[in-house]
């Protein structure tokens, strides 16, 4: 979970766990408060008490699955505004249907992470937000850092 954003990200296998502390240190390194979960459940009760601001959410989370956290999150009055962009590995097709069920955005794995191995969700992410912002209709613009730019 991200405070300036959450991450439910980390997932069942170990290499999903590496690229979920992969992407959390990366997030952090760029000044982001980061708060993860472990599991669906665990997401769902930090996103209800810790009112991210952003929730960055994997789809292949234990317990419940990352489009039902979605559709919980969107059915409680306490965390319903609570932008949340889907994080998967899965194909571009599903993106409607996340974005059908209350999802701000889709991001695919792949293409957070260069083959050179580095991580582009903090840029990324900043030009995401910008978006939601804007659909919301809330003035915005990133303050990146001339090393992300």
């Amino acid at each position: 979970m991200l405070k300036d954003g959450e991450s439910g990200e980390n997932s069942p296998g170990r290499g999903q766990q590496t690229i979920a502390l992969t992407n959390e240190r990366s997030l952090v390194k760029a000044g982001y408060d980061v708060i993860s979960a472990e599991d669906g459940e665990e997401a769902l009760r930090c996103a209800k008490e810790q009112q991210p601001d952003l929730i960055l959410l994997d789809l292949l989370l234990p317990q419940v699955s990352g489009l039902e956290v979605l559709t919980r999150l969107k059915n409680n009055r306490d965390t319903a505004k609570i932008p949340v962009v889907a994080l998967s590995g899965l194909s571009d097709k599903n993106r409607q249907r996340l974005i059908d069920a209350g999802a701000d955005e889709y991001l695919e794995k792949n293409s957070v992470i260069t083959e050179k191995g580095l991580n582009r969700l903090p840029k990324i992410l900043a030009e995401v937000i910008c978006r939601i912002h804007r659909k919301r209709g809330i003035n915005f613009s990133p303050i990146l850092n001339k090393k992300t730019q």
